[in-house]
């Protein structure tokens, strides 16, 4: 559809295949109750960014060389999903509903869902989780409790799919955010085309390790 647009269908099941099935086709679940039907979708423009593509800021560059952060990767994916959902409950109410977050869970203990955690003092400030198939990244959603926390995990991220030769992280839908770390609009033709085309490589499975190095400049 045009109005709203990207919404494609109405309807089927939320759970670890059929996202399997929904990413490798573009499409993704955004919706807000459990109680209705799933509602997919794939948009007109996609947020994407490549890997060593972003932007990172001073501030960000100075917490990152000196170690404010504790960065791991797929060392609390259930806190990650749960503060993510927390986070946009309290703002503009959240599309990770409990069942969203049972398939996500599920599609981490397959291998295929990750998350990137950053901790503050032993607690856990910050962090994102996403789907990862082939060399694209798939991501869902982020949160922070500390200043700079998201772009931390989002950093990390970036850096370790480059080290991967990964070729593309999905951010979904653009906005003002997103675009301050170098995310860009994406045509979905386009986007499609690429994504055919990471559909004939080998997935990354199991848990994730991050590098001990920061290469921030």
């Amino acid at each position: 559809m045009d109005e709203p647009d990207g919404l494609l269908a109405i309807g089927g099941e939320l759970s670890a295949q059929w996202l399997i099935e929904a990413y490798c086709r573009g499409v993704f679940p955004w919706f807000d109750d459990d109680s209705g039907p799933v509602y997919w979708w794939c948009p007109s423009e996609r947020g994407v960014i490549e890997p060593g593509q972003m932007k990172v800021s001073r501030s960000l560059k100075k917490k990152l060389r000196g170690n404010n952060f504790q960065i791991t990767a797929d060392a609390n994916f259930g806190s990650v999903i749960r503060a993510c959902a927390a986070t946009r409950a309290d703002t503009v109410g959240t599309w990770i509903t409990p069942a969203m977050m049972g398939a996500y869970e599920e599609l981490h203990l397959a291998g295929l869902a990750h998350s990137i955690e950053v901790w503050q003092d032993e607690a856990l400030v910050g962090g994102l989780y996403g789907l990862s198939l082939g060399n694209m990244f798939f991501g869902e959603s982020m949160f922070a409790q500390a200043s700079d926390a998201s772009k931390a995990a989002f950093f990390k991220l970036h850096e370790l799919l480059q080290s991967w030769d990964f070729e593309l992280i999905d951010c979904q839908m653009m906005n003002p955010h997103l675009a301050t770390l170098g995310v860009i609009s994406m045509p979905r033709n386009e986007f499609l085309a690429k994504l055919a085309q990471n559909n004939l490589s080998d997935t990354r499975l199991g848990n994730w390790q991050l590098p001990s190095h920061v290469s921030a400049s």
